[in-house]
């Protein structure tokens, strides 16, 4: 499996232009992350673009009025929590690290609204530090694919990093992410475009007319 997964990156980079180490603060992508849980990537670049034109650093977000933050990130939906949620870790960032995001995945954990997948986000995006985010794409790609047998996220990024060469890691996301919403997608995945389909189980088990 190691040689398939070294052939699968490869061939993925070919089709997509990897821009993983983002030219953002870590705050902002840390915040970006949180927003976008639980919504689609083009509702989040909104309500991020709205909140950081107002408030781009930890001290402009605590002191900021919290229904305006909510007005700001409406977009992202379940604002309400959101807008409560990025203002506590604000604060949380300013009392006990100066008002800077944490690059140790233990302290970032320990956040609001912070989970394996928003923390490996940032070390991955933020930091540039080896670490598998997985999202549903991640998690459906790597089932159908056969990497690994797996029925939730925490499960698979744990596969994966036993599966994944550590030099690899800090690509999968993106990767998997781009290829999850041009090719891969969750209904109806357009086997017959993807380049990877030789080496995928769940193509190579469609019936042969499809």
């Amino acid at each position: 499996m190691p040689d398939d997964i070294t052939r699968i990156v490869k061939l993925l980079e070919k089709d997509y232009n990897l821009t993983f180490y983002s030219r953002e603060k870590p705050f902002k992508v840390l915040i970006s992350v949180i927003l976008s849980q639980r919504t689609r990537d083009e509702n989040t670049l909104i309500a991020s673009k709205k909140l950081f034109s107002r408030f781009d650093t930890a001290k402009k977000l605590v002191n900021a009025d919290i229904s305006e933050v909510k007005k700001l990130i409406k977009q992202s939906g379940f604002y309400n929590v959101k807008a409560r949620r990025i203002k506590e870790v604000s604060r949380i960032l300013l009392n006990n690290y100066n008002g800077k995001v944490p690059h140790e995945i233990d302290k970032l954990l320990k956040l609001p609204g912070v989970g394996r997948k928003t923390a490996n986000c940032v070390l991955v995006y933020a930091f540039r530090k080896p670490a598998i985010p997985v999202d549903t794409h991640v998690h459906r790609i790597s089932n159908r694919l056969g990497i690994v047998k797996t029925k939730t996220p925490e499960q698979t990024e744990h596969e994966l990093t036993k599966q994944i060469p550590k030099k690899y890691w800090i690509k999968v996301n993106e990767l998997f992410v781009k290829h999850g919403q041009a090719i891969c997608n969750p209904i109806s995945p357009k086997c017959d475009k993807c380049i990877i389909s030789k080496l995928c189980n769940f193509s190579k088990n469609l019936p042969k007319d499809i």
